[in-house]
């Protein structure tokens, strides 16, 4: 078998180069997938906060839909312990980078207006389309919490 030229183990080795570079200095990207808030929203919260103390330049985003969504209503406290306020904790997260995505589909299902979330809050046309482009488009991972 022939031996590679000169400037073919030159390219190898530069386009090796550039994957371990990309690789090393890549952004963990993830997405936090919550459809009922009563199960999972002070739970993947809590998560979200512990991820970014250890990894904090972790890409995050929390797509919501069906029962998820009432924990990023104006004024949403936690159903079991009214202590928990659910707007400041969006909010400290929101300010951490974290983006929190609501369906329209949803809103459209409940007879719920834009205006009634918090203003941390974004709007995709469906949440599991969403969380589909996110993991399959965009390299993140999955978490549901």
């Amino acid at each position: 078998m022939p031996r590679p030229s000169l400037r073919t183990q030159l390219c190898a080795i530069a386009l090796m180069s550039v994957f371990c570079s990309a690789t090393a200095w890549a952004q963990d990207k993830v997405v936090y997938h919550i459809d009922n808030t009563e199960a999972q929203a002070t739970k993947g919260l809590r998560n979200i906060r512990n991820h970014l103390d250890v990894a904090p330049t972790t890409k995050i985003v929390v797509v919501t839909h069906a029962d998820g969504v009432q924990f990023l209503l104006e004024g949403a406290k936690d159903k079991k312990n009214a202590d928990i306020d659910y707007g400041a904790l969006v909010s400290a997260l929101k300010a951490r980078g974290v983006r929190f995505e609501v369906c329209e589909i949803t809103l459209r299902g409940n007879n719920l207006k834009k205006d009634q979330f918090t203003m941390d809050a974004e709007f995709v046309p469906s949440g599991v389309a969403r969380v589909t482009q996110l993991q399959q488009r965009e390299g993140f991972a999955y978490l549901k919490p």
